[in-house]
């Protein structure tokens, strides 16, 4: 028992410290994601169950969203380096990377969706804002959060399996190529979801789930 609450500790120290962004995977992990490169259709079936888990995990974020009321987003709790607009921000932005930057490259229209200083507000590298009237207002990052994710999925639906097996640079999960990064879509939101959740219980609300 205490061997897993130092675990428990250690897990939530490094969330706490380290992973407020996509993070790379380290280098004495990196073998395990060598995995044999799966055919084109083996890629669409794939594909097809991490549609599953991306909208899994979006609908358990907007879940944690909708109980946590908009005017503690920006708060930022004692000893947390981050807060829940921030989270939000940065979901907006990695599945954007993730599912359509990284899928397809970027298109003129791309800067509308994620503009330059929206990205920088939110990517992994970024220093949490505590200030509301400095950043988008929690109506607008939901706006964006969901406009991406429509987006994105619609992409994702229309894929040729074809560029699923293009190579890719770290961030992905199990193959070094395009359906990697897909598969560490969801994985990465959950990683989020988790923050979200610790965030809200140091706001002094109540469990989702």
């Amino acid at each position: 028992m205490f061997a897993n609450s130092l675990g428990l500790l250690k897990l939530r120290e490094n969330l706490l410290r380290a992973d407020i962004g996509v993070p790379p995977i380290p280098a004495n992990l990196r073998h395990m994601s060598n995995q044999e490169i799966p055919t084109s259709d083996a890629a669409a079936r794939i594909l097809e169950g991490t549609i599953g888990q991306i909208e899994f995990a979006r609908q358990y974020v907007l879940e944690l969203l909708e109980a946590t009321p908009r005017e503690l987003w920006f708060q930022m709790p004692s000893d947390l380096p981050t807060h829940v607009a921030w989270q939000v921000g940065h979901l907006a932005v990695s599945q954007y990377g993730l599912l359509m930057f990284r899928v397809r490259g970027r298109r003129p229209e791309d800067l509308e969706l994620i503009p330059g200083t929206f990205r920088k507000a939110f990517t992994r590298e970024s220093v949490p804002n505590a200030d509301p009237a400095s950043q988008p207002s929690a109506d607008e990052l939901l706006e964006r959060l969901n406009r991406v994710h429509e987006l994105a999925t619609a992409e994702l639906a229309n894929v040729d399996p074809a560029v699923l097996l293009e190579p890719v640079d770290m961030p992905y999960a199990a193959y070094p190529i395009k359906l990697g990064a897909i598969l560490f879509c969801p994985l990465h939101e959950h990683i989020h979801a988790g923050q979200i959740g610790l965030l809200r219980r140091a706001l002094g609300l109540p469990s989702v789930r």
